[in-house]
């Protein structure tokens, strides 16, 4: 005797109540309860619709009201959309994220003391997730000790509102670590590119995967409800398995979008999906001025084969000046959204890669570099002080929050820092192998004490990390001892252009050497990767 296995699930009709309109979808989420929002970056898998018609049901009802909602990344494009059309007081009681500066009525909610607010790593936020889903009681981590969301410092407090963080300090095994406990998540609101009509998910045309498994795991272990907007509605059985990433035992409404995007500017770019074969694609190289300078510096720290990770801003440049200079392909970048290889996107196309090698869930990506995985890491700053701490987090009252910057700087065994010595309005001329400053920035960058700490100095001299911090005048160094000068662009006055302009006095040990001449020259450097950390 033989049995028929039939394809799955074949002629099932759909399943009833499975498809819903916007409207109907956000009516089902209660007042009071925590609502988690997928996405990663920009508008990257920002279920976009249903924040929409969230915003138009306060609006008309004044509900839900005190939810609080849970974020991993910035979820806007400074336009108004994704978080912003539920920042809003009343709607929600608190934010729980990692990064705000992309949504400015959120911005403006949390530092006003609209609303409370909670500023966490992007990683602490991703892998919680999973503890939830698994019943577990929480998340042990070491990431973020010694900065601003340790409960010794500021608790990842964003506003005076907030009077509680989410963690613990306790020790284990002997060594520190802050505690996350579970909280139940009630309401989950995901995007996907594809869902069949037994609500399989795929994504097919996304840019990354962010945490949409996660989340839906950990609601649906908390007894709530999941919604997924998605661009089109598929017959059973037109999904193959292996395109699926979130089951849709898990799934209990979606939604039609109206915003196909995949970031804000892009709509559709097959070439950041990683469904086809990579092709050789058109890049247009960076222009020749003083972020080129300090991209060029950066990318002079790389050693062939290491594991990197690039944040937003001027070291987003590195990987256009490794295309430029033919080593691109000499190690592997990665972006915290769970992308490996290819060229990251850069502005709102951030957290997306041209030819990308592989995406996984940003969960993962998460547990990668928690666990010390990356050999390189160049990064923005805010703030520098004398201890070799790094502000990112939050300056003169803006809220700004960490996104992965903590997860990312704590265990690379590289991290170089990039940006202007000075901001505000600075005016620079680069060529001819020097640096002109035509007009210097209105405030100082290197000050005698950091607002707020998301990069630890003292933690990192113990942990042996090489650290350095590069800009388009000069390049210090985290030492035994503190921030060390050792190196100055042709062209500028030590005293005059940076000694007179930092808010404290490095050490500088003779000789003090001059920055790479070619640096400051728009033809090519002729650059090559640092032999392997791994040899043999």
């Amino acid at each position: 005797m033989t049995l028929t296995l039939k394809p799955t699930p074949g002629d099932n009709p759909r399943r009833p109540g499975l498809v819903l309109t916007p409207e109907d979808a956000v009516a089902l989420v209660p007042s009071g309860v925590t609502l988690a929002v997928g996405g990663s970056g920009s508008l990257l898998q920002v279920p976009e619709t249903l924040l929409a018609a969230l915003e138009q049901r306060w609006g008309k009802e004044r509900a839900p009201n005190d939810l609080t909602v849970v974020h991993v990344m910035g979820l806007g494009d400074l336009q108004g959309r994704g978080i912003d059309h539920i920042a809003i007081p009343g709607l929600v009681r608190r934010f729980v994220g990692s990064h705000f500066v992309l949504s400015p009525r959120q911005q403006k909610t949390i530092a006003g003391n609209q609303v409370e607010a909670v500023g966490l790593p992007a990683g602490t936020i991703s892998l919680l997730y999973r503890e939830i889903a698994g019943g577990r009681p929480g998340l042990f981590t070491d990431i973020g000790l010694g900065t601003f969301v340790d409960p010794r410092q500021e608790w990842g407090r964003m506003n005076d509102r907030t009077r509680e963080g989410l963690s613990e300090l306790i020790t284990l095994a002997g060594r520190e670590w802050l505690f996350y406990p579970r909280f139940d998540v009630h309401f989950g609101l995901l995007r996907a590119t594809v869902a069949d009509v037994h609500g399989n998910l795929a994504m097919d045309d996304e840019a990354a995967f962010s945490d949409n498994l996660a989340i839906a795991q950990a609601v649906h272990n908390s007894g709530g409800t999941v919604v997924a907007e998605v661009k089109q509605i598929v017959a059973a059985g037109e999904l193959p398995a292996g395109r699926v990433k979130v089951p849709g035992a898990l799934v209990d409404h979606v939604v039609i979008t109206d915003w196909p995007n995949q970031t804000p500017i892009t709509r559709s770019d097959p070439r950041r999906t990683g469904v086809e074969p990579n092709r050789p694609t058109a890049i247009t190289p960076l222009p020749f001025d003083h972020r080129k300078v300090v991209a060029r510096r950066a990318a002079q720290e790389i050693h062939e084969d290491d594991l990197a990770n690039l944040g937003v801003g001027m070291a987003n440049g590195i990987s256009y000046v490794a295309l430029e200079e033919g080593f691109l392909d000499r190690f592997t970048l990665s972006i915290e959204q769970g992308v490996f290889g290819g060229l990251p996107g850069v502005g709102l196309d951030s957290g997306t890669a041209i030819n990308p090698t592989a995406i996984v869930d940003m969960s993962s990506q998460f547990d990668l570099y928690d666990g010390g995985a990356l050999d390189f890491a160049g990064l923005a700053f805010a703030q520098i002080d004398a201890e070799g701490n790094v502000n990112v987090a939050g300056v003169d009252g803006t809220p700004i929050g960490p996104g992965g910057f903590i997860d990312i700087s704590q265990k690379a065994k590289t991290v170089v820092f990039c940006g202007t010595f000075r901001g505000g309005d600075l005016d620079v001329r680069v060529g001819e192998g020097r640096l002109e400053i035509v007009r210097d920035g209105r405030y100082g960058k290197l000050v005698d004490r950091v607002q707020r700490i998301a990069f630890d100095g003292r933690r990192a001299r113990r942990a042996g990390q090489r650290v350095l911090y590069v800009t388009e005048r000069a390049v210090f160094r985290l030492g035994a001892d503190g921030i060390e000068l050792i190196e100055i662009a042709p062209g500028v006055d030590l005293q005059h252009h940076v000694l007179a302009r930092m808010g404290f006095t490095p050490i500088i040990r003779e000789p003090l050497r001059e920055m790479d001449g070619r640096l400051f020259r728009p033809e090519p450097m002729g650059l090559r990767c640092l032999p392997p950390r791994r040899l043999g």
